[in-house]
């Protein structure tokens, strides 16, 4: 792919996952009006693997290895049954600006988790700040939403439960991530993606099954809002924004690519005010700077570490002031 365009992809691979990936938890408590949590995840995921492999295979790709379908259904289980699949669940009981935060807390996981690298990470005296802080951060914003009187009607026992499920869906995420890591499967990424999707929302209609979601489900009941959300999350959270995710991850530095987690929730909280009349308390959004203060601190050396050549061309310099500069040292 061509210098020049990249240069109109790359903006615009970083505004989808920042803002598709935002609505999509206003999508998901739109699908949730009409749809089961798991049934909803399993159409969304299910739906947009079969159009993505039917493509692939169209076009002459082949997806005949028994080894790759493996290590990609434990990495779409995980992702996307469990990660996608439980914040489905959570956002039953609570507003999609509170799950959105609750998961961008997912970074700290992530460090928790990677055990390998826990002397690099512990050696940077922001991480462990930063862990700090964020941790403060979602004490306060627990404390805010456990308080608020937005869902009254919900028992404050479930809500806890949920803010619990969220953790757990930002865990299954990450340890999806470290296993497709170091366990990547060896064809395109697209047809990687396409069987993460097709066995994550296989998975998904198995625990919709066994939860008796089925039972009294009816497609006539579902309203027309509902058929909307499921749509956006198939073509727009599902195809477009994680593609572009995958894609970004290929041409851009991790860490610059996972700044989506901390703008998707101030995009849910915008359009979730805007467009469904959710609102956010002070102690929720108190909560909501700090723990992105947090996640900040968690990754700042990686925002600013130069480069190998950054680093010979300032070597080069501070030697060229160094000659320029003698017979004006201070006394």
């Amino acid at each position: 792919m061509s210098n020049s365009k990249n240069k109109w992809l790359i903006p615009l691979a970083f505004t989808n996952i920042y803002v598709i990936w935002g609505i999509t938890f206003l999508a998901i408590s739109f699908g949730l009006k009409g749809f089961p949590p798991f049934i909803l995840s399993g159409l969304r995921f299910l739906v947009a693997g079969i159009l993505m492999i039917g493509y692939l295979l169209s076009k002459g790709e082949r997806a005949n290895s028994m080894i790759n379908w493996k290590k990609n259904a434990i990495t779409g289980i995980l992702i996307l049954t469990g990660g996608t699949g439980l914040v489905a669940w959570g956002e039953q009981y609570v507003t999609a600006s509170e799950a959105a935060i609750s998961i961008a807390t997912g970074p700290f996981w992530f460090i928790a988790i990677d055990k390998k690298n826990w002397k690099y990470y512990f050696s940077d005296k922001f991480i462990p700040l930063g862990l700090v802080i964020g941790f403060a951060g979602l004490v306060l914003f627990l404390k805010g939403s456990v308080n608020s009187n937005a869902h009254a009607v919900t028992d404050g026992n479930l809500r806890i439960t949920a803010f619990i499920v969220l953790g757990l869906s930002s865990i299954a995420w990450v340890l999806g991530s470290l296993y497709s890591k170091k366990n990547p499967a060896s064809q395109s990424t697209f047809m990687n993606i396409a069987q993460q999707l097709i066995v994550a929302g296989s998975a998904s209609f198995i625990i919709a099954f066994f939860r008796k979601e089925w039972t009294d489900f009816s497609v006539a009941a579902v309203p027309l809002s509902a058929w909307f959300g499921v749509l956006f999350l198939i073509f727009f959270g599902s195809i477009i924004a994680y593609l572009s995710y995958i894609w970004l991850l290929s041409v851009k530095p991790a860490a610059l690519v996972s700044t989506h987690t901390y703008i998707n929730p101030i995009v849910t909280v915008i359009a979730g005010w805007i467009v469904a009349n959710q609102s956010i308390n002070g102690g929720q959004l108190y909560g909501l700077f700090i723990i992105l203060l947090g996640v900040l601190l968690t990754n700042v050396t990686k925002y600013f570490r130069l480069s190998k050549r950054s680093k010979v061309k300032i070597r080069r310099v501070k030697r060229f002031l160094n000659r320029t500069g003698r017979g004006y040292q201070p006394i």
